[in-house]
């Protein structure tokens, strides 16, 4: 099968298996896992930020750093189509007791000015806005990618007005390398910052969240009360970093094969509206003879797997383990549809 519902279903390279079975590992609660404590190390140097925490998920992560940013009662701003709001199991307000001032933003993108218009005043009877929270690449935005100058401008509201700024870089590297943008420049606007190893760079498992020393001083504590204290986890952390190491700049094959597939969609007239893809992730409505679910079934029986994300869109995601051949192979059956 030619899997294409995300890129988190990708599996360990033999490399990267060869990494994690000669890894060094300790009682990372204890703070000695060499393995976790240098991925740590390498991802807080990647984006130049002062610290780093490793944990299971980027949910974790994006949880993690929405309590260390707010009380309860506070309010945290995002698009509508935000993970943190819809995938996340309603954590933010399990977790943090804040509420969700959500933006209809474009493609899962919002601008400064929607955020300053957003923010509440100093007022009793309204909660204080703490914290904007933006996802780079936007999953249900189609993997679509912020202009970086746009996340300067939202930074300088959030410094204006005494707001924190927290990235969901789930698939921040696809972002990276579609924009040509340095992860640096992200470290330096960002409170914190998410970043997922599961998804386009291949790692088994695993996210990493990034921040000053005292926030992620705070976060390990909250890491701990979310039960995400891992011991001997490094022979996980030996998959990310090899992943950061190895599979960043290849994310590129991934953008090619999704235009390619994308190409193919163009032609056909069950086909309507397709979101253009920026990145690794393609959605398209689908019309006339098929249903999404429908097109899904369809497309199973021929050996494609994909997800219908509503009664008229599909979602096919790239990642490494497609191969060109794969993607050829999809774009033949596309066409006799």
């Amino acid at each position: 099968m030619i899997d294409f519902r995300s890129d988190t279903v990708t599996q360990p390279t033999q490399l990267m298996r060869e990494a994690m079975m000669q890894a060094k590992i300790g009682d990372d609660v204890f703070g000695e896992d060499p393995s976790v404590n240098e991925l740590e190390s390498l991802s807080a140097a990647l984006f130049g930020m002062e610290s780093a925490l490793f944990c299971p998920s980027g949910t974790m992560t994006n949880q993690i750093a929405i309590k260390c940013h707010t009380q309860p009662g506070d309010e945290v701003i995002c698009d509508v189509l935000s993970h943190v709001y819809l995938y996340e199991g309603g954590g933010i307000a399990a977790n943090s007791g804040s509420s969700v001032r959500l933006l209809q933003g474009n493609r899962g993108r919002i601008t400064a000015e929607m955020v300053k218009n957003a923010i509440n005043p100093d007022d009793i009877h309204k909660p204080q806005s703490r914290l904007v929270s933006l996802e780079n690449t936007a999953n249900r935005g189609g993997g679509s990618c912020y202009d970086f100058i746009d996340i300067q401008s939202i930074r300088e509201v959030c410094s204006n007005f005494g707001l924190g700024l927290h990235l969901d870089g789930a698939r921040i590297f696809n972002a990276l390398i579609a924009k040509n943008e340095t992860a640096k420049q992200y470290g330096e606007v960002f409170d914190s910052i998410s970043i997922c190893l599961s998804k386009g760079l291949g790692a088994p498992v695993g996210s990493v969240l990034l921040g000053k020393t005292d926030f992620i001083k705070k976060a390990k504590r909250v890491r701990k009360l979310y039960g995400g204290g891992m011991r001997q986890a490094g022979f996980i952390a030996a998959a990310g970093i090899y992943a950061l190491q190895h599979h960043i700049d290849r994310l590129a094959e991934d953008h090619l094969h999704t235009k390619l597939i994308e190409s193919a969609l163009q032609n056909k007239d069950f086909v309507g509206e397709i979101l253009s893809a920026e990145t690794n992730i393609l959605i398209f409505e689908v019309k006339g003879k098929y249903t999404a679910p429908i097109l899904c079934s369809i497309l199973k029986e021929k050996g494609i797997l994909a997800i219908a994300i509503s009664p008229s869109q599909i979602r096919f995601v790239l990642h490494l383990d497609v191969t060109p051949a794969q993607v050829q192979q999809t774009i033949d059956i596309i066409e006799k549809l």
